[in-house]
């Protein structure tokens, strides 16, 4: 039909529906799996009960949405900053646990925010000794069965649900990986950074195992079970630093935030638990690369 010279095309007709930008015949509903019944603004202000959407893949992709952006608000004007990971379950009178203490104070003290996991024991010490040194101590709290609020000692608490967001947070704002004694969460953050610094996806910066002891083991599979399979290259052996010294730690974070890799490389080489003449040519070498 055409008003004023200007064509207009009707989409309510007897026999066709308008659906948003959709038309559709009321016959050919249920081979579209569209309803037509109702108007989008019908079907907006309408109060469901219950409220199934809550549950539905769009609604929970908002929310994920949601979680980046408060994240990103929330940290943006974050400056230098550490993550510091390690077991929820370490006591207050552990060694380790003072050990984390002493370095929240030290990195706070050297000008470095530190990031946590937010909950009680490592990071519950690494927050304490932030705040103790001045600096700004942040929690990045997840959302578990058996909750887990926030502790004490957390100047800037940031709620998750989805644990790719929180760890998308740990990685964006760090400028180096502090990880001591855990569990699987704690592996799963530190070979995570280490397959963002392998594959590129990140900037090459420091991760540091505290304490010699708990990690030797997995040190040694490692060099004698990845390297020697060849799963590994030779220019992965270089990503680890393992030390018992918290201002070891710390030189090297500053070393490598100062320099350049290679310069920064040669600061604490004892620290380096497996080194390139420890690397010997596998029997077999794979094809072809993993993907």
């Amino acid at each position: 039909m055409s008003v004023g010279g200007i064509l207009r095309i009707v989409t309510d007709t007897p026999d066709r529906r308008r659906l948003g930008r959709l038309t559709i015949r009321p016959e050919a509903e249920p081979l579209a799996g569209r309803r037509v019944k109702k108007t989008e603004d019908e079907a907006l202000l309408e109060r469901p009960t219950p409220p199934e959407f809550l549950d539905t893949d769009p609604w929970r992709a908002l929310r994920i949405l949601s979680e980046f952006v408060e994240g990103f608000d929330a940290m943006a004007e974050v400056g230098p900053a550490i993550s510091v990971f390690g077991s929820a379950r370490t006591h207050r009178d552990d060694p380790y646990y003072a050990m984390a203490r002493e370095l929240g104070r030290k990195l706070a003290e050297a000008g470095y925010a530190v990031i946590t996991g937010g909950g009680p024991g490592i990071m519950e010490a690494a927050n304490r000794g932030c705040q103790e040194g001045g600096q700004l101590s942040i929690g990045c709290n997840i959302e578990l069965p058996k909750e887990q609020g926030l502790n004490r000692y957390v100047d800037l608490g940031i709620e998750f649900r989805y644990f790719f967001a929180r760890k998308v947070m740990f990685v964006k704002y760090a400028d180096a990986f502090v990880i001591f004694p855990g569990g699987y969460g704690t592996l799963d953050e530190l070979f995570e950074a280490l397959t963002l610094i392998e594959t590129r996806k990140v900037q090459d910066f420091p991760v540091i195992l505290m304490g010699s002891d708990y990690w030797a083991g997995m040190l040694d599979w490692i060099r004698d079970t990845l390297l020697a399979h060849a799963a590994i290259s030779k220019e992965d052996v270089a990503l680890l630093r393992l030390t018992d010294s918290t201002d070891e730690a710390v030189r090297i974070i500053q070393a490598y935030a100062r320099t350049h890799r290679d310069e920064a490389d040669q600061v604490e080489p004892h620290t380096k638990p497996i080194t390139r003449r420890d690397v010997q040519e596998p029997a077999t070498k794979p094809e072809q690369a993993e993907t």
